[in-house]
């Protein structure tokens, strides 16, 4: 696909199909997830590609994929996120102009992570919107070897398959 980083995507039932919806070259499967803070946002590429809240996606883009909890918006962590569980978490970050990072963290809870994502730059890219996507046993990473540190690839072997992914692209 000539990208540079490939992460995870969204979360997915135990039957392998999308916990929320996903769009790919404009094909859609799976549905709104409006029960829960895992559908509470979406990565959504019509051209200008921006993560949104569930709320405000319009619907149409030619990519898609819907995930959560949102972590940070506006550069600030979002309130009430869980500090009970500790997994490791992946996510994507944007500056809210241009610049996109995915990442991977090592064991955190959604509220740490959120506050250690506070203020941070990550491959140079400040952290003003930040979406968790499906973390723990899905939690995988690549990063090209065209990259400056890679390659990279993280996928410990006790990780469940990927269901769906996201790849990063460079807009040419």
């Amino acid at each position: 696909m000539n990208g540079i980083a490939a992460v995870n995507g969204g979360f997915f039932t135990p039957e392998g199909a999308p916990l929320g919806v996903v769009i790919a070259n404009g094909k859609r499967s799976g549905s709104n997830n409006r029960a829960s803070s895992l559908g509470a946002g979406f990565y959504a590429d019509g051209g200008s590609p921006a993560l949104l809240r569930r709320e405000s996606w319009g619907g149409n883009a030619l990519n898609a994929l819907q995930s959560g909890p949102f972590l940070i918006e506006h550069g600030k962590p979002v309130g009430g996120l869980s500090n009970a569980s500790s997994t490791a978490r992946t996510f994507i970050g944007w500056d809210g102009g241009t610049r996109w990072f995915i990442a991977r963290s090592g064991a955190s809870s959604l509220a740490s992570l959120a506050q250690a994502l506070q203020g941070a730059e990550i491959g140079g890219v400040k952290a003003r919107s930040v979406l968790n996507l499906d973390g723990g046993r899905s939690s995988d990473l690549w990063v090209s070897p065209t990259i400056s540190g890679g390659p990279v690839s993280e996928r410990p072997f006790w990780n469940k398959p990927v269901r769906n992914f996201l790849v990063l692209i460079p807009r040419r």
